[in-house]
């Protein structure tokens, strides 16, 4: 029999460990070529690790709640054949491309405080995770400090935890902030600088009153993400939201028209998310300036359209899978994209990197029957626009003969944006001319 070593799989280009969450087989278990062997977690998605042969699990290597390695062996599977080893040959992980930030005319151009440990050859020959690295930058801790650091991965690894305890011990008890964490992510470009010192506020601990019928429910790990990312995102950037009222009925009776055709051609539903989307991709090509992110002082402008589609998961809990280039899409394209998209988020087979790179959010409250809403900005991005529920409402139309009163399709557009860099006219330009997109739909489109 040989012993073939499972290695944990490389998940995107930004994204350095996981978190083991279930072992769906247990040693002695059966499996076949391509079955679950178990369940991983990374910042951004839930992940299921198949099994590149057929045998008999003979030992797992991490505990559940363990961090492992992209590259750490997890598992041993034993399979037919002679007594050697087999490992599968890891994936080569990319270099890692800088993005340099465009000069903006009128902007100072100034150097990023806090630069990332780098983690070369003379520094140590310790390894250390982008994500480790980070938040050592953004805790100013140097490579030698990190070197006496004791970890608790495997090979005495340093992890995020350990790495936290320590920030934690060595500030006196006192946890590192959610911001810091958060702007250490791999997947954020945004350096965030230390908020001003506020007198301190005695702790007190709360008391909750629980009465008999009261049911108390721990927030599960995407909760918690979730949770702290808003509260990050809020604290980060002073919100604003401009709203415009849309009447999109040739765009609802074009679709009306075509859908029955499309599916039978495409052998795809065409949703109003689609549409949106493109209308938002045109918006973006006119006011580039709200695609853009923020380093401190320097303004980013983003190269690529890459638009977040806000989706609820069966569990009540919500993930932004990204549309790369969507303004290089067709409808017919865009079409594909979001139903695929959608239909594996909402059975947790999304790939991290399909939920990282995102430059601008999209989300449709007005699947839940909303009309409108005052979504949070999905950092570090800039602006995120809510899509409200189409109605029929009686409007003033202006005809040669005169006004007249007609029963026309609206909906609310809203707008957040941050207003560090984003104005109040650039804000209401952008919403407006989306709106503008949308309500001069032609309705003898072909697609």
């Amino acid at each position: 029999m040989a012993q073939y070593e499972l290695l944990l799989p490389k998940m995107g280009e930004s994204v350095a460990e996981a978190t083991v969450i279930k072992w769906v087989k247990q040693p002695g278990d059966s499996i076949d070529l391509d079955d679950t062997i178990l369940e991983i977690a990374t910042d951004k998605v839930d992940s299921e690790v198949p099994s590149p042969v057929a045998g008999k699990l003979v030992k797992q290597l991490f505990k559940e709640d363990e961090v492992a390695q992209v590259g750490d062996v997890i598992a041993i599977i034993e399979t037919e054949g002679g007594d050697d080893v087999k490992t599968e040959e890891p994936v080569a992980t990319a270099p890692a491309v800088e993005e340099k930030p465009e000069i903006i005319p009128g902007i100072e151009q100034l150097p990023v405080e806090n630069a990332v440990v780098q983690n070369d050859s003379n520094s140590s020959d310790r390894f250390y995770s982008p994500l480790v690295k980070s938040i050592a930058a953004q805790e100013n801790i140097s490579i030698q400090e990190l070197d006496s650091i004791k970890g608790s991965g495997a090979d005495g690894r340093l992890n995020k935890d350990d790495l936290l305890s320590y920030v934690a011990s060595k500030n006196g008890g006192q946890a590192a902030s959610t911001k810091t964490i958060e702007a250490a992510k791999p997947a954020q470009t945004a350096v965030e600088k230390p908020a001003p010192s506020q007198p301190s506020i005695p702790n007190k601990t709360s008391v909750t009153s629980v009465s008999g019928g009261d049911e108390i429910i721990e927030m599960d790990r995407m909760r918690k993400l979730i949770a702290d990312h808003m509260v990050m995102s809020v604290q980060t950037s002073p919100h604003v939201t401009s709203f415009v009222e849309a009447d999109v009925t040739n765009m609802v009776l074009w679709r009306n028209k075509v859908k029955n055709s499309f599916e039978k051609r495409e052998n795809e539903k065409i949703t109003f998310t689609p549409i949106f989307v493109e209308a938002v991709a045109k918006a973006i090509k006119d006011f580039p300036m709200v695609n853009v992110s923020v380093n401190g002082t320097q303004i980013i402008k983003k190269r690529d359209i890459n638009i977040g589609m806000a989706a609820a998961l069966p569990s009540g809990n919500l993930i932004v899978p990204v549309i790369r280039n969507a303004d290089q899409l067709n409808l017919v394209g865009l079409t594909k994209a979001v139903n695929d998209l959608a239909g594996r988020a909402r059975i947790s087979k999304l790939k991290p990197d399909e939920t990282q790179g995102g430059t601008f959010t999209l989300t449709n409250v007005g699947t839940f029957g909303n009309v409108m809403g005052t979504p949070i900005i999905n950092q570090p991005q800039v602006a995120i626009l809510a899509v409200g529920a189409i109605k029929k409402k009686p409007a003033v139309l202006e005809t040669e003969h005169g006004d007249v009163i007609a029963i026309r399709h609206m909906m609310f557009l809203s707008l957040s944006y941050d207003h560090r860099v984003v104005d109040g006219s650039l804000g209401g330009m952008f919403v407006r001319r989306v709106a503008d997109y949308l309500e001069n739909w032609d309705f003898n489109r072909e697609i």
